[in-house]
């Protein structure tokens, strides 16, 4: 369990209480209560590689102890955190019976719904229009508020775990000004996971995005989270078939393997695949899924290896298979003397299992980069993510290898800031942990 000499209590707010939320919390109670480890989590078991010598992670930095976070949300149903893993069917029904008095207590406030945003779903518990959507906003914040003095918590974090959103391109607001006018005429295009994040950021709390949603793609929020200096982190989380992409497509490039095609396709059952089976989420998620091969894969540098390849990506609804996803990969590869070859995958995996130490360890490290003084895109939080949100998308990584050296370069910084002057002001930190991140 992480431990912290800082005892004050860290919230967390989940913007959706379905699979994800619940599987995260009821794991949270089961390590507090001693019933299983934290498996899958680098905050909690994993080292940093630091000055010749290893250190546990949990060690060097004053994450919130498991013991210090209250859990609450919104949800578009009014079921209790409790009711939602039954229904969710990823815990075993006798593991949540032994949680069921400390799940059964999270119940979520009304949340803010869209039907134009999510189509195959129909809320009951939503917060009645007020205002539009600035009034979304207000009455989030108001959640917030309430929140944090019920629970006494000095400190918070958002997640936004609701359903994939309706595609969106036109998110282009440049300045605060561009986007408060937008926030005026009520545009489509401002969602609810929009408002969750602005909702967040005015209220200085960090914001994590584990959606394929476009809440995070606007250049003026993401401005004003680093003038609040409040981290951002998204979007969508890289569990299955995307994780294993961002290991092999490495692996192919390093061995100068070309690539013919990859194709992927996905079954699952649980509420996200009833959400995906709506064209316009499903191409948001796609679109997730399909960004990662040609920035690793660098066809600019090797066209005669990846200049020309087949990359397609399916997604279907199938209501048997519940929340056990089952993800098929064929890969033509081609080699010494052009050659062809194939590489089949086929992943069972646990969507909600996978996807719930990653949500632990960005609700610790967003934490951590707030307490640090750290404000806007948190880019060291990449390798988490399918499709990381770069201020500049010309410098996006999805390479995992690279994206993990990112990781441990910042918080051999942060290690470092903290033995420099952890007592400093923010902007000196800050000053402090550029510089040391230079030389690392």
């Amino acid at each position: 369990m992480a431990t912290s000499k800082n005892h004050q209590k860290l919230g967390v707010l989940f913007a959706g209480l379905g699979s994800v939320a619940s599987t995260v919390i009821a794991g949270v109670e089961a390590i507090k209560r001693g019933l299983a480890a934290p498996i899958g989590s680098q905050a909690l078991l994993g080292y940093l590689e630091r000055e010749g010598a290893a250190r546990k992670i949990s060690e060097l930095f004053p994450l919130a102890g498991l013991d210090q976070i209250v859990f609450g949300g919104w949800d578009i149903f009014p079921d209790s955190c409790y009711e939602s893993a039954k229904k969710a069917k990823v815990l075993a029904p006798e593991f949540l019976e032994q949680l069921r008095p400390s799940l059964e207590i999270i119940r979520p406030y009304p949340a803010i719904f869209d039907s134009s945003s999510v189509r195959a779903l129909k809320g009951t518990h939503v917060k009645k229009d007020s205002s539009g959507k600035r009034g979304w906003i207000e009455q989030l914040r108001s959640d917030i508020r309430d929140f944090r003095k019920a629970n006494g918590v000095s400190r918070m974090v958002i997640v936004l775990c609701n359903s994939t959103e309706t595609y969106r391109s036109d998110t282009l607001s440049r300045s605060m000004h561009e986007f408060d006018n937008s926030l005026s005429q009520n545009a489509d295009w401002i969602s609810p996971s929009v408002a969750y994040a602005v909702a967040a950021i005015q209220e200085g709390i960090p914001c994590i995005n584990a959606t394929p949603s476009t809440g995070f793609d606007v250049p003026a929020l993401m401005e004003r989270a680093r003038e609040l200096q409040v981290p951002l982190t998204g979007k969508d989380l890289k569990t299955g078939q995307t994780y294993l992409k961002t290991v092999l497509a490495p692996g192919l490039k390093i061995r100068m393997l070309g690539l013919k095609g990859w194709y992927s396709t996905n079954i699952l059952g649980n509420r996200d695949g009833e959400v995906l089976s709506d064209p316009d989420s499903n191409r948001t998620k796609i679109k997730s899924k399909q960004s990662v091969l040609s920035t690793i894969l660098d066809s600019k540098r090797y066209p005669n290896l990846y200049g020309d390849y087949s990359h397609q990506v399916r997604i279907d609804y199938y209501p048997p298979r519940g929340d056990n996803k089952e993800a098929w990969d064929n890969i033509d590869i081609f080699g010494w003397l052009g050659y062809p070859m194939q590489i089949k995958i086929n992943f069972l995996c646990r969507d909600s299992i996978l996807a719930a130490p990653l949500v632990l360890d960005l609700i610790l490290f967003s934490d951590l980069a707030k307490q640090m003084g750290l404000g806007g895109v948190q880019t060291w939080l990449s390798l988490y993510h399918k499709s990381p949100i770069y201020e500049d998308p010309e410098k996006k990584v999805h390479d995992l290898f690279l994206q993990y050296g990112e990781f441990q370069k910042t918080l051999n910084a942060l290690a470092k800031q903290r033995a420099m002057g952890s007592d400093l002001p923010n902007p000196k930190r800050k000053e402090l942990l550029r510089a040391a991140a230079a030389k690392e």
